[in-house]
């Protein structure tokens, strides 16, 4: 599948700015594990996902990590190319979660096209709007919600991520998620295997009662 398949405004656009989109889209591989992006980087650019997972996430400067948001087939991320935002300041890392295919779209190209498209001015908005909004809901998950229910619903949307409850995490993956400590991790982990809601082997975590944790989530 081509670049117009994925781009959800194509039928919007002129065909010169379909031609500028088309020549200068650079579909990357990308090897799981490797950093997209980062704070130090220099601007990379419109990020469009083709195929795999990738992980948006800021850090202090302890090292210590926290989810932002997560990307999928389809999914574009603008918060790598905020530089052609002036007004946006926001240091983020973007890795692969898994083995993946991205266009990336060079910022500079990609602010000379909103200049001159109003569908992609337009469409650039709304998704600077729905990453705020992410924002601003994990914001309110960390301040509100207990840790119990905050793991419950990762576990959930692990699960739905993967299409399977047997989930091959570590515990210290799950604290970098959800901008923990991996100790604290392991005592919730161990509560909800008392309780049933989980099986843990090394390295892995079976969901066993996924309503409990619906309503554990909520």
């Amino acid at each position: 599948m081509d670049l117009h398949e994925y781009f959800p405004i194509w039928n919007q656009l002129s065909r010169d700015i379909q031609s500028s989109l088309l020549s200068n889209a650079v579909l990357r591989k990308i090897k799981k594990g490797t950093v997209i992006h980062s704070a130090d980087s220099d601007c990379t650019g419109l990020l469009l996902v083709k195929s795999g997972q990738l992980r948006a996430y800021i850090a202090n400067e302890n090292g210590k990590e926290i989810t932002v948001y997560r990307l999928a087939e389809r999914d574009i991320c603008l918060f790598t190319a905020s530089c052609i935002m002036r007004s946006i300041q926001f240091d983020i890392t973007v890795s692969a979660e898994k083995d993946s295919e991205v266009w990336v779209i060079p910022a500079s190209i990609y602010q000379s096209l909103m200049e001159k498209s109003v569908a992609i001015a337009n469409y650039t908005n709304e998704i600077m709007g729905m990453r705020f909004t992410e924002v601003i809901w994990l914001i309110e998950q960390i301040i509100w919600k207990s840790f119990d229910k905050r793991l419950a619903g990762f576990l959930l949307e692990e699960s739905n991520f993967e299409e399977s409850e047997r989930l091959n995490i570590t515990h210290e993956q799950i604290a970098a998620h959800l901008g923990t400590a991996r100790e604290v991790v392991t005592r919730m982990l161990k509560y909800f295997s008392e309780e049933g809601l989980v099986h843990l082997a090394r390295g892995t975590i079976e969901i066993t009662n996924s309503s409990r944790l619906c309503e554990l989530a909520k």
